[in-house]
């Protein structure tokens, strides 16, 4: 048999197609690549009349029923029929128009197995606590052309890429109407707006698709294909991320495909059978979430999790794709004596998910090679920025968690503490460019019972306030793209709750607004100095001038561009004293502009610096031909540009 293509065909003018034999070898076979365009409910026309054509994989399942307000959830009415030498059930029903409300009666083998199921491939669902599916076209008229032209530029490893990650239930509400989440329309204009004056380039959206419990924050998912109903239909979110697109930014998607949830309505369990997850109870649990693993020895699923990756790449012109748990998708949970999951990570890998998490990364960049794909991965797996053809896992890009870790765990101590864990600031300068990093101060480190940022940070409020500047100032400054959650941009006081919105009350007050100011600040410098972003992944845009200097808790190093003369020295003082005539070692002479101080008065600091900055000296320092005498201001960064000026 001649090997069929990577992509199977486009619906027909009748607006769906019949699963095919084709579709049953790429099903069959784990690359089938667009499901979503034949399982599921698809409106179309059959021998003229109107209708819909509702599909769905169930091998193992005796029968399978269509159920819904167009037949008072009968199934007895409207059967589906299995196609031939496949576990895939169809039938086209006349008359069912879009939204439509329906579930598939699945009967099962043994013990009377009989369960109502959501549509997996379903593209809409009722909002929870319903579940039902919704029969609903997906078109929009896309006006974002531009962007998409160019978009590939601005995700690339050259590039600025500061991204706001936000969980648009709790970003802004509406407290005089029951405190109500805003719509994915009113988002638009609103998140756009103040994403580009703060200076990002991107939006991250924790998990859109639709989740039964809101406390998840969307990483326990039902429905693969369907963006939560919460906040209004699918051609609401194409028109968000349409008009984010339209103003300049760019959009992220985080995608959980290592488990799912374990609701009944959803795919555990699917057709009496453990389908999408493994039969083997050791594995197919994950015993700190209680939910459902993916099976990926079953071709079957990947084709549904590389149809899912894609569909959001496709469908709704997604940016990339944030993946969510990669570790749990590597790594072995090591068996209990009673047989569950001890949540020791085993020292050994699944490699069915390592050649799954290859063939996803090839078949994205394959169809979009302008998308970013970005691994949540929490151990020193190694390459998993690196390509498949070499071994690695084919990412773009990875979470640096270990320079979260440390830099955290090194800023919430008291000043006086700091000199004796210097390394955990240095230590990264060891494997920060084995991987194309993105640097992320994410939802996790607000979560509740984790504090905000601000209330982690040591002293009294000016010195908190002071703390937090200089470890944004910091995530500014070192190799890597930025990640920061939505809040910390203005100095949120308490932790991150997703039932309420963020305290926009306090964003104007002096303090708050220094912090959002600064934020703003290192964006915009951030984008516009190669030498801050040009070569994030490459050990030619950093070099130490001094990382030794433990006792006085300061660092000093150079970030480079790629053409000579782009440089920007950056000095930082992790401690509350003011340090006076503080010799750095330069490259070069000439004049250096004190382009950014976080102690700044406009910041909310105390106003100590350099006036604008420092004349080079022609004396060595620091094994360079030139220093700098600087004051260092308290808990504060500096960035400084060499200019053409001289003495």
């Amino acid at each position: 048999m001649t090997r069929p293509p990577d992509v199977s065909g486009r619906p027909s003018s009748s607006g769906f197609s019949r699963f095919s034999e084709m579709d049953q070898y790429l099903l069959a076979e784990g690359t089938h690549y667009r499901l979503y365009e034949k399982l599921g409910a698809h409106v179309g026309v059959l021998d003229s009349k109107a209708g819909t054509q509702f599909t769905v994989w169930a091998p193992n399942a005796l029968n399978v029923a269509v159920i819904g307000d167009f037949n008072d959830w009968d199934a007895s009415r409207h059967p589906l029929t299995r196609c031939s030498g496949s576990g895939v059930w169809e039938s086209f029903l006349p008359g069912v128009a879009e939204g439509a409300r329906y579930k598939y009666r699945v009967t099962g083998p043994g013990d009377g197995y009989r369960a109502d199921k959501a549509d997996p491939v379903g593209f809409q669902h009722e909002q929870p606590p319903s579940h039902a599916s919704l029969v609903r076209r997906l078109k929009h008229s896309w006006a974002d052309s531009e962007w998409m032209a160019s978009r590939g530029r601005k995700i690339a490893l050259e590039s600025p890429i500061s991204i706001y990650e936000v969980h648009l239930g709790s970003w802004m509400r509406v407290p005089e109407e029951g405190d109500r989440p805003l719509t994915y329309r009113e988002l638009a204009p609103r998140l756009a707006d103040y994403a580009l004056a703060a200076g990002f380039t991107h939006v991250e959206f924790l998990p859109l698709m639709e989740h039964p419990f809101y406390g998840s924050w969307g990483y326990q998912v039902t429905g693969y294909f369907a963006p939560t109903s919460r906040y209004g239909e699918p051609q609401d979110l194409m028109y968000l991320i349409d008009f984010l697109h339209q103003r300049g930014v760019g959009v992220i998607l985080d995608w959980v495909p290592s488990h799912f949830c374990r609701d009944e309505h959803g795919l555990g369990f699917f057709d009496g059978t453990h389908l999408y997850e493994p039969s083997d109870p050791r594995y197919a649990v994950h015993p700190d979430w209680n939910s459902f693993l993916f099976d990926y020895e079953r071709n079957e699923v990947r084709s549904f999790l590389l149809s899912n990756a894609l569909f959001w790449l496709d469908v709704y012109h997604a940016d990339g794709l944030r993946v969510d748990a990669v570790a749990s998708m590597l790594y072995h949970e090591g068996p209990r004596s009673d047989g569950g999951g001890s949540g020791e990570r085993v020292a050994r890998d699944k490699p069915h998910a390592v050649s799954f998490l290859r063939q996803l990364n090839e078949q994205v960049h394959r169809a979009f090679p302008d998308v970013a794909m970005i691994a949540e991965e929490s151990t020193a797996w190694p390459q998993v920025s690196r390509p498949a053809s070499s071994g690695g896992l084919g990412f773009d890009y990875k979470w640096d968690l270990g320079w979260k870790y440390d830099t955290l765990e090194y800023l919430s101590r008291d000043a006086t503490q700091r000199a004796q864990h210097h390394e955990q600031l240095t230590f990264r300068s060891l494997y920060a460019f084995n991987e194309n990093f993105v640097l992320p101060l994410s939802h996790d480190e607000v979560a509740p019972g984790s504090a905000s940022l601000l209330a982690r940070m040591p002293g009294d409020d000016w010195q908190k306030l002071a703390n937090l500047r200089l470890l944004l100032g910091y995530l500014y400054s070192q190799p890597g793209k930025k990640l920061l959650f939505m809040g910390n941009e203005f100095a949120q006081r308490r932790e991150w709750d997703h039932d309420r919105s963020l305290d926009w009350h306090i964003r104007d007050a002096p303090q708050h607004a220094g912090v959002w100011r600064w934020v703003r600040d290192a964006n915009l410098t951030y984008r516009a100095e190669p030498a801050l972003h040009a070569l994030d992944a490459s050990p030619g845009g950093f070099e130490w001038v001094d990382g030794n200097d433990s006792l006085q808790s300061v660092l000093v190093f150079l970030r480079k561009g790629p053409r000579a003369g782009e440089e920007i020295l950056v000095v930082c003082n992790f401690t509350p004293i003011p340090r006076k005539n503080y010799r750095v070692g330069a490259p070069r002479g000439g004049f250096w502009n004190e382009i950014l101080n976080s102690d700044a008065e406009i910041y909310g600091g105390s106003g100590q610096g350099n006036l604008g900055g420092v004349e080079a000296a022609p004396i060595p320092c620091h094994g360079r031909p030139c220093s700098l005498t600087l004051t260092l201001p308290p808990l504060a960064a500096l960035f400084l540009k060499p200019t053409a000026h001289a003495s």
